[in-house]
């Protein structure tokens, strides 16, 4: 060890204790001797005396200042200390009448030590110690009084060989009194749907330290275990933040939180929704900045709340009689359909009268309540009331008579609950603006013509309309189709502006309450679902809108791509108009195919020429196997027999005719092309179901199998099997290890391909619906999550389909050892270095080895393809073994004590930041002469290693180089700042930027060196 220092040789101050306590003159005079005394024993190439750390005791900084009847924690810690992991606390306090008396307060290892004055609060738990960790603890005090102002101090009894550093560290803690006052009136609100909410708070605060205030408003509903949901907050830095589900109507300023004065907070909500209906209340909160800088809430107060009840306007009933003009005798059946959201949920009573007299109501149960003059003519059968669902009502009267006519009326009410008579629905027969929405095309062929309608009753005024698409493939999207503002401006939506796909769309006012929407081509499935309208109407300053009032209209979309099943026959028909017969004229009948995957222009099937000789392409030459020509007058047939998925694709006929009695034929006088047909072939129904039940496997070592089971499938079909193995990390991409496809031929993904890999991983089918990976020597590194994705194949004649894939549960690899557990850090570290430097990972066992065990150590980088890379391995003999050759020469493992196998690496780039791991096995053999065997294992937690170019560190060792200078140099150093620079330049190495620092401050203005020089 002659002519090497290191650092951690010499008692140097620690970071912290030169950042928060004060170091006496004589303590910094000792460490600079000794750092004297090592650079003259360096100089002269002798061994340096060893020494030990200091310990350091840091408590919270203070002054802090905390109101009265609140919680409070103040955190210590210890660091540099020897002995066990777990170190314990002991609380006192200096009160200001006796500030030299200690009063013990709390301890985590003596019950004993509270003085009289906090016994009874220590026992009760208002007073208590809780451990974060070993080595630090936070002290709770959960209801604050006036006389626990003072000056705290936590102490660290020693464990230490001999009293080195620092055992205890106070902070003052000042109480303060609860100025925080926060109000609002207690009020039970009911609103309509789209009304404005508006809610005031008054807060005020008269404390004398300067602090600031949040204010936000809460919404809470259900039952006491429901939290309650944030909707806007003005934080303690004057920002506003809406909670998550206020966040939308946030941005389109429909909520709003605006200060009125002095102490007034006001909430606004325009357009209520019943979604905010629930218990309001308003909390204020005081925070204070502590020394450190952060922020604590030093006082919370809440409000009465306000019951807020919103009123649905989205109930909509729409009515229809089957024939409107009857003779006696005759049946009338009337319908009335109820338009409402969520309709299955909720719950409805409708009464049917005639003439505005009721005749009968059907409650939410169903259950029938007839008037007394028409209870004779429903025992008799002659009238019936009934719902066929939630939103359909029917009346039938079998038999009419004259006293049977004049007007009908559905009225509905919507009920709380089954059962409750009070209806929060108001009759939707009165004022309130109504929507009904029908179409006279519900069933479409793509390409026909949508003509939807909106009937809008009980406006008072112009409405605006607007029609939406809701398309069944994106649930909860809706697609503007078309507007009609109040003045009769119309405008399109960007989806149907363009007139060459669907058409120019109509939307007309044919009356003042009657819309109608005529989209003229429909373009393909996508256009079918549910059309909605919504209908606005200016009203007092605000804007009412129909939009949850409206029926939704169901148009269903009939695609005119004919659809084939497998084996399946078709015919194709190409019928040709002319003004003459054809039998009359040469005439020769091409038909054309194009594959569903085009690969060209139209491919030519077979032509029959005029001669009546009939010619077949070569482009696809199984269809003459199963293709027939048949010619009836004007009309030609292409019959395809058993269709198989190479016949799906689009067909078109080609008709060509000469003039008659002209050879040779030469150019055709007229030709002509029919309409593309596209057909669909569709292949049999996939019937695969695979376990997918999660499960584990526990090895001791040797080799495994991880099984993968098919539930169920057809009988004549065949399996390709790809297994995955998962990564730790749950984002990262799984990794293929192998696939067995319907032949069993193996194909090996990218991470497994190498022949070692592929020696270990092997894909079996040992039954008739059971696959298994096999893994040859399993060793701890394959200890993760598999898969297996089957996939169900079918011959088909000509080729192999793919019917299906399922998708198996996952499989956990666990091993099991004998004896104890090698226990290492579990903690994840994060660590920074600059480019240049040497920095350590470190990974430590906790305790002894026994004798005769031996470590396997290796290291691992996480690869962003998900599969770690071993970096280095120490074997049980110490060998050392670097499995790549880029960083090898940058990787040690300085073992500074058996336990300890922390990987330096030495001049860091900027490639090596990155997630790092260490994982041990501990081997131990079994007898003098006999095999080793694997008794545990263990894998620490990751260090992330964050790089940086070189900054202020640089500066630091650029004066260190200075050292070598003559005394009569005007860059001379002395012997004792020599050393210290020395120091620092072993220090670098660990990457305490801040502690080096420190350091740095203390070298003296020497040579013409300046400390402006250092920092650079």
């Amino acid at each position: 060890m002659e002519g090497v220092l290191d650092a951690s040789w010499c008692p140097l101050p620690s970071e912290e204790l030169l950042l928060t306590h004060s170091i006496s003159y004589a303590l910094l005079s000792f460490c600079l001797w000794s750092i004297s005394a090592a650079a003259s024993l360096l100089l002269t190439f002798t061994a340096p005396c060893l020494t030990t750390a200091q310990r350091v005791v840091t408590v919270q900084e203070g002054p802090l200042y905390r109101t009265e009847g609140s919680h409070v924690t103040l955190w210590c810690k210890v660091s540099g200390y020897q002995g066990p992991a777990e170190q314990n606390f002991q609380w006192s306090i200096y009160l200001p009448s006796a500030p030299e008396r200690e009063v013990q307060i709390v301890s985590t290892v003596d019950p004993s030590f509270p003085y009289a004055i906090y016994t009874q609060r220590v026992h009760g738990r208002g007073i208590f110690v809780e451990r974060l960790q070993g080595d630090a603890v936070l002290l709770h005090i959960t209801e604050l009084q006036e006389r626990d102002a003072g000056q705290y101090e936590c102490h660290t009894p020693n464990t230490d060989e001999r009293y080195f550093g620092s055992y205890s560290a106070k902070t003052n803690l000042s109480v303060i009194p609860d100025t925080l006052l926060a109000s609002m009136a207690s009020q039970a609100l009911t609103l309509m749907e789209g009304d404005v909410l508006e809610l005031t708070c008054e807060v005020s605060k008269s404390t004398a330290q300067h602090t600031h205030l949040s204010v936000g408003w809460y919404l809470l509903q259900g039952a006491g275990e429901h939290r309650p949901e944030e909707i806007l907050t003005l934080t303690k830095d004057f920002t506003l933040k809406p909670g998550p589900s206020y966040e939308k109507r946030f941005l389109e300023g429909d909520v709003q939180l605006n200060k009125v004065g002095n102490t007034m907070y006001k909430l606004v909500i325009r357009g209520v929704k019943p979604s905010d209906q629930g218990l309001l209340y308003c909390e204020a909160a005081e925070w204070i900045e502590d020394p450190d800088k952060t922020w604590k809430d030093i006082s919370r107060k809440e409000t009465e709340r306000t019951s807020l009840a919103v009123v649905s306007r989205d109930l909509s009933v729409d009515i229809a009689a089957t024939e409107q003009f009857l003779s006696e005798g005759d049946t009338l059946q009337l319908n009335c359909v109820v338009g409402a959201p969520k309709s299955s949920s909720r719950h409805f009573e409708v009464i049917w009268l005639l003439n505005d007299t009721e005749v009968v109501k059907i409650d939410p149960h169903g259950v029938l309540t007839w008037k007394e003059e028409y209870e004779e003519r429903a025992k008799l059968g002659q009238l019936r009331a009934f719902k066929p669902s939630n939103t359909v009502y029917v009346l039938t009267i079998s038999e009419v008579e004259l006293k049977d006519k004049g007007t009908y009326q559905c009225s509905v009410s919507e009920m709380k609950t089954p059962g409750d008579l009070h209806s929060i629905q108001t009759n939707v027969s009165s004022s309130h603006m109504h929507l009904s929405v029908s179409t006279s095309t519900p069933w479409v062929t793509v390409g026909d013509p949508l003509i939807l309608q909106c009937q809008v009753q009980g406006a008072t005024g112009p409405v605006s309309l607007h029609w939406w698409h809701l398309p069944p493939q994106h649930p909860g999207h809706k697609v503007l189709v078309a507007t009609m503002e109040q003045d009769g401006t119309r405008s399109l939506g960007s989806a149907y502006q363009d007139s060459r796909t669907r058409g120019s769309l109509r939307l007309e006012k044919e009356s003042s309450g009657t819309f109608t929407l005529v989209i003229p081509s429909t373009l393909d499935e996508d256009d079918g679902g549910q059309y909605r309208c919504e209908a606005t109407q200016r009203s007092r300053g605000q804007n009412r809108t129909g939009k949850g009032e409206v029926a939704l209209l169901e148009s269903s979309m009939v695609s005119r791509i004919p659809t084939i099943s497998y084996g399946q026959s078709f015919e194709l028909f190409c019928q040709v108009n002319a003004n003459y017969t054809l039998e009359e004229v040469p005439a020769s009948v091409q038909w054309l195919f194009q594959p569903s995957q085009p690969t060209g222009p139209l491919q030519e099937l077979v032509q029959v020429l005029p001669s009546g000789a009939v010619v077949w392409g070569r482009a696809q030459p199984h269809f003459q196997r199963k293709a027939q020509l048949v010619k009836d007058g004007t009309s030609f047939r292409l019959h395809i027999h058993s269709a198989l998925p190479a016949n799906e694709g689009t067909y078109q006929c080609k008709v060509e005719v000469w003039r008659r009695n002209i050879l040779p034929l030469g150019q055709p006088a007229a030709s002509t092309s029919s309409n593309a047909v596209e057909i669909k072939v569709v292949l049999p129904e996939s019937k695969l179901q695979v376990a997918t039940k999660d499960s584990s496997v526990e090895i001791a070592s040797g080799n495994t199998a991880i099984e993968c089971r098919v539930v169920f499938a057809r009988n004549d079909s065949q399996f390709a099997v790809t297994w995955y193995l998962l990564p730790p990390l749950a984002d990262e991409t799984p990794l293929q290890i192998v696939r067995a496809n319907y032949n069993s031929v193996l194909e090996y993904g990218f991470e497994f391909s190498s022949p070692a890999q592929k020696s270990r991983f092997l894909s079996q089918r040992v039954s008739s619906n059971i696959f298994q990976l096999q893994i040859v020597s399993a060793n701890l590194r394959d200890g993760d999550r598999y898969y297996c994705v089957v996939e169900e194949w079918l011959w088909l004649v000509d080729g192999w389909y793919k019917l299906g894939e399922g998708t198996s549960g996952r499989t956990r690899l666990k091993f099991k050892f004998q004896g104890e557990q090698v226990l290492s850090l579990k903690t994840n570290h994060n660590i920074s270095a600059r480019e240049g430097e040497e920095v350590t990972l470190p990974c430590r066992l906790q305790g002894a080895l026994l004798p005769g065990t031996h470590i396997l150590a290796t290291w691992f980088q996480v690869q962003s393809s998900g599969r770690d890379s071993a970096l280095l391995s120490l074997h049980r003999d110490g060998s050392v073994e670097y499995p790549q050759e880029r960083p090898a020469g940058r990787l040690y493992l300085r073992r500074p004590s058996a336990g300890d196998f922390s990987l330096t690496l030495s001049t860091v780039q900027s490639g090596d930041a990155g997630l790092y791991y260490c994982q041990l096995q501990k081997w131990q053999q079994q007898g003098e002469g006999e095999d080793w065997a694997l008794r545990a294992s263990a894998r620490s937690g990751y260090t992330r290693l964050t790089t940086a170019p070189p900054g202020n560190a640089a500066g630091c060792r650029g004066l260190i180089a200075l050292h070598g200078s003559s005394p009569h140099s005007p860059h001379f150093i002395p012997p004792a700042v020599v050393l210290l620079l020395l120091s620092i330049t072993v220090l670098l190495s660990t990457q305490d930027f801040s502690f080096i620092s420190s350091l740095c401050l203390l070298l003296p203005i020497t040579g013409g060196v300046t400390i402006a020089k250092i920092a650079q």
